[in-house]
């Protein structure tokens, strides 16, 4: 990989709007907001540790907004009332228009990636220990459970199941209202799994329940099983995970994960402060790492370059100045670009064409809009 130059030195402060340092390119206002997820989240204390950075480094105060809830969190970047989001996988839900944005105050979203985090945790299927599954084709005709109103948690589960080449069909089906009830569910020995990031508190009490716990086994070889996981579910990639509920680094658990936080702005947010942001998680990155669980997984080497969610101009413009980025991510991004023009196309073309007032039949006819448009350009529409 090639040797990051170290351009950020001391800071001087100006009396101006912005604050100029004298770190090459670094311009940040005197006061950056932005949202994240609630106060307790791993999340939210990863970027008060940011904010703890800002200030001290740069003189800059940073704004944190918790939001308890996707749309909350989102809501602030849409109307331009912050430039940054830590969101999680929500931020490729508003991206795609699809889930909870297909709605007609929403629609698919000019979201663009500054960093993103992939740390040591990872997420997946926690599965009872005491009913002898250890990769996903062992699930057939065991309880899977199913959170009535969370897609996110029901695609994870449902693309664990693709993997091992099953479906809901195959398996008992277990409702349950939300997240939390799904683990005391696996406890009461009413269900057998639950979708959850392996550091959660729910796993923890799994495994330390009569039942204890196992992590399904997804061999990052298996071409086929990654395939069927990601027509479900792309935004998962394999990761060696080394936290959580009865793993560690001398034991780890080869399975699977996805960035969080994704730290994303708008396409249009300003050149210079995204620029400036992705700067500072890169070339700081030994100043904040081991300030907050998680701050590791901001490391360059664990960005991925060839993700589901296009980076911002002027990240890919870092990315190349630093030697970091080749033809191949580049093709890459020109292919997120184009299909985020198609969807934001699509939908203005949806939304002029005097679409159904129902909610139900605006979102199905949004969604058959939205397939046909990226099939015809030769790409898969994931959601339907």
């Amino acid at each position: 990989m090639p040797k990051i130059k170290r351009y950020l030195a001391a800071a001087t402060l100006a009396s101006v709007p912005t604050l100029g340092f004298a770190a090459e390119g670094v311009e940040l206002p005197n006061t950056l907001g932005m949202t994240a997820y609630g106060t307790s989240s791993a999340g939210y204390s990863q970027m008060v540790s940011i904010g703890n950075l800002l200030r001290n480094e740069y003189g800059v105060s940073l704004r944190i907004l918790p939001g308890e809830n996707d749309v909350s969190r989102m809501t602030p970047l849409k109307m331009g009332r912050v430039p940054v989001c830590a969101c999680g996988i929500a931020a490729y839900y508003g991206a795609e228009g699809v889930l909870m944005f297909a709605d007609e105050n929403w629609g698919p979203q000019p979201i663009r990636v500054i960093t993103t985090s992939m740390a040591s945790f990872g997420l997946s299927i926690a599965v009872a220990g005491d009913i002898d599954v250890e990769t996903p084709s062992d699930l057939k005709g065991k309880r899977v459970s199913y959170i009535r109103g969370d897609d996110a948690l029901n695609l994870g589960s449902e693309a664990m199941l693709a993997f091992g080449d099953l479906s809901w069909d195959d398996v008992e089906r277990v409702e349950f209202p939300g997240y939390g009830r799904s683990f005391e569910g696996i406890i009461a020995d009413q269900t057998d799994t639950a979708f959850t990031v392996s550091v959660a508190g729910g796993p923890q009490q799994l495994a330390a329940s009569p039942r204890g716990i196992t992590w399904l086994t997804l061999d990052p070889e298996d071409k086929a099983g990654w395939k069927r996981l990601k027509d479900v579910a792309p935004y998962f990639q394999p990761h060696k995970v080394t936290s959580g509920a009865g793993i560690s680094e001398e034991d780890p658990w080869i399975g699977s994960s996805y960035p969080y936080p994704i730290v994303v702005a708008n396409a249009k947010t300003d050149d210079t402060l995204v620029k400036s942001l992705v700067k500072v998680f890169t070339e700081d990155y030994d100043k904040y790492k081991d300030a907050a669980p998680g701050n590791q997984g901001y490391a360059l080497e664990n960005q991925n370059m060839e993700w589901v969610i296009p980076f911002h101009d002027a990240v890919v413009t870092y990315y190349k100045e630093i030697g970091h980025w080749t033809d191949e991510m580049q093709a890459h991004q020109d292919k997120l670009v184009r299909r985020q023009n198609i969807l934001m196309d699509t939908w203005d073309q949806f939304i002029a064409g005097n679409p159904p007032s129902d909610e139900e039949a605006f979102r199905q006819g949004w969604m058959t809009a939205r397939a046909d448009a990226l099939e015809a350009a030769d790409m898969n529409p994931v959601f339907r």
